[in-house]
């Protein structure tokens, strides 16, 4: 995964209405529940499926820390999706999506003006278009480098040109070197 899906899944994670089962007995009855068979959990988190039966009966109280990663990430991958659904959707359509980030931002600007690219922290909100077409993007399988793409284009309009305001002459904008990248909606 790369650093803008990781932060839409933080984002996503916050979106939680009540806490995923926190016991490796009930993290395991959940996936149980969602995937339908000990196997199936068992190709899922990379164990035998004679584990996940000593998980699931208490037999063992305690994974290996890299099994109880994975069996963590993959309760958290199926929690609630209607309401990160619901939120996405809320975020698409009229609340939009915010960006906190410290990169180095460069740009193509006009002659006589700087495009030396510095390191800016900036929080910027994007309008609802823009977290249409994030989530459109990563629905579809794009790549890192596209969603930078996305949000360096609403960066351009919103913070750079401020909505056509100032700097009409700027043409392209990149995001490199993120420190961090973190998404609220």
């Amino acid at each position: 995964m790369g650093e803008i899906d990781d932060a839409i899944e933080r984002a996503d994670r916050e979106s939680f209405t009540r806490v995923p089962p926190k016991t490796l007995k009930g993290q395991i009855g959940y996936l149980l529940r969602q995937l339908g068979s000990a196997k199936a959990v068992a190709r899922e988190i990379g164990v035998t499926a004679d584990s996940v039966n000593r998980y699931r009966r208490g037999a063992r109280k305690h994974a290996r820390a890299d099994v109880a990663a994975k069996i963590d990430d993959a309760v958290r991958q199926r929690w609630q999706p209607q309401v990160r659904k619901r939120r996405q959707k809320r975020a698409a359509a009229s609340g939009g999506i915010t960006v906190e980030t410290r990169a180095r931002f460069g740009y193509t600007a006009p002659i006589g003006a700087t495009d030396d690219g510095r390191f800016r922290r900036l929080t910027v909100h994007l309008p609802p278009a823009y977290a249409q077409r994030l989530f459109d993007a990563r629905d579809a399988g794009a790549g890192d480098q596209e969603m930078r793409a996305i949000i360096a284009e609403g960066f351009k309009e919103i913070y750079f040109q401020d909505g056509g305001v100032r700097a009409t002459g700027l043409s392209d904008v990149a995001i490199n070197d993120i420190d961090y990248l973190d998404l609220d909606y």
